[in-house]
C-alpha cells in the first residue's frame, strides 16, 4: 500500500465512531464483584457504576425494569466522534433511578461532555420538599464548556423541591455556574416525559455573563407541573420547539409567578410548534412569555389554550431590556380567567411585533385584551398589532387598557364580536366568517385545522416583510396581501 493510501486508510479509522466497554448493571442478579462486561455479569448497585470512569465511546447501561435507590453521578466523558452512553438494555419497563429525596438530584452529570442519557425513570421524592432538589442536574461548574450532552426519552417524574422561585427544585435541571467560563454547547433534551415535578418542569438557571449556546428543547411532554414548564436562562440562540406542557403552575403559592415557556436573559430564542394548555393561577400564569434581559425573541406557530394568566406576557422593569420580541402566527383559544388578560404588557419593552395571530374569547369570558402596566417606572414602548384575527364568541366581551405606554398602533386587525376600549378609528366587523369547526378548544394539533377560514373571500391585510414564509398550519404564504389571522383560508 501506497504512503497516500495508507494515510487516507488512517484517517477514514479515525472518522469512524469509537467503540469501547459496554457496562451492564442489574439489580436484581448483578454481582460489582463480576467486569460488568456483558449482561452474564453485571455489576450491581450504582456505588459501582459511579466509580468506572467512562472512556470515549463506552456504555453504562441498567437493566430494564430494575430499580437503583440512590445517586447516580458518571465519571469520565466522551468525544465528539465518540460519546460515553448511558441507557438501558433488555426488555420491560425503563430503569429506575430514586433519589428517595436522600440526594439533591438522582442524577448528576457535572462537567460530563459528550454523553447520551437515555430511557432511564428518574424519581426523587423525600418525605419533605428541599430547596434545590432535582430528578436530573447537568452542571457546568467552573469547567469551561461542557458540550454535546443529549437528554433522550427519559421519564422523570415526582420530585417535590422547593416551590420558591429563589430556591427552585426542578424535573430536568441544567446550570453554568462558578465562571471560569462555564456554559453548555450543544445541549438537547428531547422526547422526555416530565410530571409531577416542583417547581419547575425542564429549567436552566445561570449565574455569570456567559451565555450557553446551540441548546435545544424538543418533542418534550410536561404534565402537572409545579411553577414554569421550560425556562431557559442565560443561553443565546436557543430553541425550544414541539413540546406540550399541560398544568403548570400548579402549586405555587399565590406571590409566586410562574407560565409555560419563557426565557430569561437570553437573545435570539425562538419557541415554536409548542402547545400549552391549562396553567394556573394569575401572577403571571400565561402559557408564553417573553421575558426581560432579552432581544430578538420569535415566538410562533404555537397553540395556547385555556391558560389562566392569558395567551402572552411581554415584561421587564424599568432600566432592563427587552427588545425586537416578534410573536407571529398563533393561536390563542380561551386564554385568560376574568381577573387576567389575554395580553399582558408589564413595565419596559421596546419595539414588539405582533401579526397574524388568530386570538378567540368565549362566551364565558369577560376580560382584557390587552392590558398595559408599568413596572419599576418602566413602559411599553412601540408595539405594533398588525393583521390579527381577534374573535369573542356571543356572550363574551374584551376591553382594551392600553395605558400607560407609548407608541401602540393597529394595522389591518379584524376585530369581531364585542370589543370595548379599542382606539378610535378601530373598527369592529359585523359580518359573519366560517371556519372548518367550531371555535373551541380541543387538545392537539390536529384540532388546528378546526379553525381554518373558509372560503376565498376572507378578509386579507397587508404584506409583511421577512414574515417567515408559511401560516400555522404549514401552507405557505401568498406573494401578495396573506389573510387576516394565523392560518390561510382554505380556497
Amino acid at each position: 500500500m501506497s504512503v497516500l493510501r495508507w494515510c487516507v486508510f488512517l484517517w477514514s479509522l479515525a472518522l469512524l465512531p469509537a467503540s469501547g466497554a459496554v457496562y451492564h448493571v442489574d439489580s436484581e442478579r448483578g454481582d460489582d464483584a463480576r467486569s460488568g462486561l456483558s449482561p452474564e455479569h453485571a455489576w450491581r448497585s450504582l456505588g459501582k457504576a459511579n466509580a468506572v470512569d467512562l472512556k470515549p465511546g463506552d456504555g453504562l447501561l441498567f437493566k430494564s425494569g430494575g430499580v437503583w435507590k440512590g445517586r447516580l453521578k458518571p465519571q469520565g466523558g466522551g468525544t465528539a466522534g465518540a460519546a460515553v452512553r448511558i441507557g438501558r438494555y433488555g426488555d420491560g419497563p425503563l430503569p429506575r433511578i430514586d433519589g428517595e429525596g436522600r440526594h439533591p438530584d438522582a442524577v448528576l452529570l457535572e462537567n460530563l461532555s459528550h454523553v447520551t442519557v437515555s430511557e432511564l425513570e428518574i424519581t426523587n421524592t423525600g418525605p419533605r420538599r428541599e430547596p434545590w432538589r432535582t430528578g436530573i442536574r447537568v452542571s457546568a461548574n467552573a469547567a469551561g464548556t461542557v458540550a454535546g450532552v443529549r437528554l433522550e426519552k427519559l421519564h422523570v417524574r415526582d420530585v417535590n423541591g422547593d416551590l420558591r422561585k429563589d430556591h427552585e427544585g426542578c424535573g430536568i435541571y441544567f446550570e453554568a455556574k462558578g465562571g471560569n467560563g462555564a456554559r453548555f454547547d450543544g445541549l438537547v433534551i428531547e422526547n422526555c416525559r416530565v410530571e409531577r415535578t416542583d417547581r419547575n418542569g425542564i429549567c436552566q438557571r445561570g449565574t455569570g455573563r456567559l451565555r450557553s449556546r446551540n441548546v435545544i428543547i424538543r418533542g418534550n411532554t410536561l404534565d402537572d407541573i409545579g411553577g414554569d414548564g421550560i425556562k431557559l436562562w442565560g443561553t443565546d440562540g436557543g430553541l425550544i420547539e414541539r413540546n406540550v406542557v399541560r398544568k403548570a403552575r400548579a402549586r405555587c403559592a399565590p406571590n409566586e409567578a410562574a407560565a409555560g415557556i419563557w426565557p430569561f436573559a437570553c437573545d435570539d430564542t425562538v419557541i415554536q410548534f409548542n402547545e400549552v394548555s391549562g396553567t394556573i393561577g394569575t401572577k403571571d400564569g400565561q402559557g408564553f412569555d417573553a421575558d426581560y434581559h432579552c432581544r430578538r425573541t420569535i415566538i410562533q406557530y404555537n397553540y395556547s389554550h385555556g391558560n389562566e394568566g392569558g395567551f402572552l406576557l411581554v415584561c421587564g422593569p424599568g432600566g432592563t431590556t427587552n427588545s425586537d420580541t416578534v410573536i407571529r402566527y398563533n393561536l390563542s383559544v380561551h386564554d385568560g380567567v376574568k381577573s387576567a388578560r389575554v395580553f399582558h404588557f408589564g413595565g419596559s419593552s421596546q419595539r414588539t411585533r405582533i401579526y397574524h395571530n388568530t386570538i378567540v374569547l368565549g362566551p364565558h369570558q369577560d376580560l382584557p385584551m390587552m392590558l398595559f402596566t408599568e413596572w419599576n417606572k418602566g413602559i411599553a414602548r412601540d408595539v405594533v398589532f398588525e393583521n390579527n384575527l381577534f374573535i369573542v364568541q356571543p356572550g363574551g366581551r374584551a376591553t382594551y387598557q392600553l395605558e400607560p405606554a407609548e407608541g401602540v398602533a393597529f394595522r389591518n386587525n379584524l376585530f369581531i364580536g364585542r370589543h370595548e376600549g379599542l382606539p378610535e378609528g378601530v373598527a369592529t366587523h359585523s359580518g359573519k366568517l366560517r371556519f372548518a369547526s367550531d371555535l373551541v378548544p380541543r387538545p392537539g394539533s390536529r384540532s388546528i385545522h378546526g379553525f381554518r377560514p373558509q372560503g376565498p373571500a376572507f378578509p386579507r391585510g397587508a404584506a409583511i416583510a421577512s414574515n417567515g414564509g408559511r401560516d400555522l398550519l404549514g401552507n405557505p404564504l401568498p406573494s401578495g396581501q396573506p389573510a387576516i389571522g394565523a392560518i390561510e383560508p382554505a380556497r
